[in-house]
């Protein structure tokens, strides 16, 4: 078992070095509630720059990036002439295209880029990608090794060859994600790493909704999200009763995470056998927590002496005025039959009851 912590925590650390510059582009058709086409720049899972491009809107969310905007005015308007002009030509001929191979006159369709590159500081080695996706499928890819698209649709076959025979737009592409894209994405984590490459440790509370409910180790306010989270019983890390839930990212931009761990066959001289451990990488020291019923927070409240007594009085005033009641109007029925007749109703009585002569 340690082993494999080891082997994860080596896995997570490892992937510290390596850092990814995506554009996730996405047009829509016959969806009324979404924009047509829209391109979100994400450095290191953090979204940085976002483009609409029917409204021709660049938002450039980071004051770094910024900054290297206004030194760079060629950069700029390669943001802006992608944005405002290509993509949404590249978009409307494409969409147009597909329906027609796939014999679509109406609906819903989405349309999908994702482009980038991924580059290791250790190892200095960067890869680009380029694919695209349809309804929610893989559609074409391009091969960067061997300058030719893939597809794995057969109605999409067309499209390949054609765009195989633009042999000047694939050596451009090959360019892009292979040099430039690498180049602009150390230039943004020199500029940015104030930000990008901090590490913010955890909060870590445990929680339980009822008294049977499972035990949640629940660590927020971290960053970034190579974490690891975890019970141990005795030192050494359980999977029995264990629950990991995923990784969710916080308004802030930092992310959330917990562990629940089912103590339902645990006996309580027990719990101080395990513990919780939060492990950000980059950070040497973990976050132990033990398990300790007096640091579970909870909605559930026990009721307390004084409001048992408070029920319990309730309950009997209740039950005596219902008691109360009850023999009153017995008494009462008693009481009306016992009473006895008026005259003068009686004789009224009379009068009614002769028969009409």
């Amino acid at each position: 078992m340690k082993t494999l912590l080891l082997l994860l925590l080596f896995c997570r650390v490892s992937s510290t070095v390596k850092h990814t510059l995506r554009y996730f582009s996405t047009g829509s058709s016959g969806v009324s509630n979404l924009p047509e086409l829209v391109t979100v720049e994400v450095l290191d899972d953090i979204q940085t720059a976002r483009c609409d491009g029917i409204k021709k809107e660049l938002d450039v969310k980071l004051d770094w990036q910024k900054k290297i905007f206004d030194n760079d005015p060629d950069q700029y308007k390669f943001y802006t002439n992608d944005c405002y002009r290509v993509y949404p030509h590249l978009f409307k001929t494409t969409m147009s295209s597909l329906k027609q191979i796939f014999n679509q006159s109406e609906g819903v369709h989405i349309l999908q880029l994702m482009e980038g590159c991924e580059w290791d500081d250790e190892t200095g080695k960067a890869t680009g990608f380029l694919q695209y996706g349809y309804d929610g499928e893989d559609l074409i890819s391009l091969d960067l090794k061997t300058s030719t698209w893939i597809t794995p649709k057969a109605q999409a076959f067309s499209v390949k060859q054609k765009w195989d025979s633009d042999k000047d737009l694939i050596i451009d592409n090959v360019w892009f994600y292979t040099e430039i894209c690498p180049n602009w994405l150390k230039m943004y984590l020199l500029h940015g790493k104030s930000s990008l490459l901090k590490t913010v440790t955890s909060s870590v509370s445990l929680l339980q909704k009822t008294p049977s409910s499972p035990v949640s180790c629940h660590a927020t306010g971290f960053y970034p999200d190579r974490a690891l989270l975890f019970w141990r019983k005795d030192g050494e890390e359980i999977h029995e009763g264990v629950e990991h839930g995923e990784i969710l990212p916080n308004h802030d931009g930092s992310f959330q995470m917990n562990v629940d761990l089912n103590i339902s066959s645990v006996s309580p001289e027990d719990w101080r056998r395990y513990d919780c451990v939060f492990h950000l990488s980059g950070v040497e020291d973990d976050i132990i927590t033990k398990l300790d019923e007096t640091q579970i927070r909870t909605n559930w409240e026990k009721p307390s002496n004084m409001t048992t007594i408070i029920i319990i009085s309730a309950v009997v005033v209740v039950v005596v005025v219902f008691a109360a009641a009850a023999g009153f109007m017995v008494h009462k029925k008693k009481q009306d039959q016992k009473a006895p007749l008026d005259p003068e109703n009686i004789s009224e009585l009379s009068e009614r009851l002769k028969p009409e002569t």
